[in-house]
């Protein structure tokens, strides 16, 4: 009997380890896609993610930057094309993860879970957009503004980024911003799990402050900009956290009562 009983949960296991693997297969390829798409084009693409510099620096004002190894300028292409391909690929993904899950799930978790999947990818484009239109160019600016021109007694010192340095900044400031964007859905998971409350969010609210400067001074450059931009968003967005998990257990407690009311009457 008992070898009969590991034979049933050997059965499901495989069946999932088995649409496990056709899922991550799926996903890879779709990456793979957008990789070599985003590879051909990583050229204009660069282009794009300059816009923040030429703001900064000025329309009128050539930009230039250098890369001082001959493998440099290659190798940012191909950290480019992964950054563009995990883009374009993520509706093809986020699917292939919910498809996994969603079996496993009622039919009221599946509806509950769908909005969350759909806010993910939104909040993370609201998160690269500041950083693209308002913090980039701003950092940029600040950065700009340490040259010194030279002069009687003075050395000339411009600022000529290198290729891999500028991309590495931007993709780690777009990633912290779309990461931290994250954080109304996350703790409003968690609220619907039963992990936190409104209230513990509120009385802890001095710590988040702190640990939203910490973490902000750690994701982004050591200017005051960068920082202030990550930190004041995320602090909005904690506070947004709080009302959505408010909603969250005002229709908790209302199907919970009308739970009752029917458990009553019945």
């Amino acid at each position: 009997m008992a070898d009969k009983d590991i034979d049933k949960t050997e059965a499901p296991l495989m069946e999932h380890l088995t649409e496990l693997r056709s899922r991550l297969i799926k996903s890879l390829i779709g990456l793979s896609i957008a990789f070599v798409v985003c590879f051909y084009f990583a050229q204009p693409i660069f282009n794009i993610l300059l816009y923040p510099y030429e703001r900064a620096a000025g329309t009128d004002t050539a930009i230039e930057l250098i890369y001082t190894a001959p493998q440099e300028y290659f190798f940012t292409q191909l950290k480019l094309a992964l950054f563009g391909a995990l883009f374009v690929s993520f509706p093809v993904i986020a699917s292939q993860i919910y498809m996994f899950v969603a079996p496993g799930l009622y039919r009221n978790e599946r509806k509950a879970f769908l909005p969350f999947l759909a806010a993910t990818p939104i909040l993370f484009v609201m998160g690269a957009s500041i950083v693209y239109f308002i913090v980039m160019p701003l950092a940029m600016g600040f950065f700009i503004g340490l040259e010194q021109h030279g002069g009687a007694g003075e050395a000339s010192i411009r600022l000529l980024p290198r290729v891999s340095e500028y991309l590495s900044l931007i993709m780690t400031l777009i990633f912290a911003f779309g990461l931290c964007f994250q954080l109304p859905v996350l703790l409003t998971l968690l609220a619907k799990a039963g992990l936190i409350t409104a209230e513990t969010l509120t009385t802890r609210r001095k710590y988040a402050i702190v640990i939203t400067f910490a973490v902000a001074a750690f994701l982004t450059p050591p200017d005051p900009i960068s920082q202030i931009g990550l930190a004041i968003p995320t602090l909005i967005l904690y506070e947004i956290s709080i009302l959505a998990v408010r909603m969250v257990e005002r229709k908790r407690a209302q199907e919970d009562a009308a739970r009752e009311a029917e458990s009553e009457t019945g």
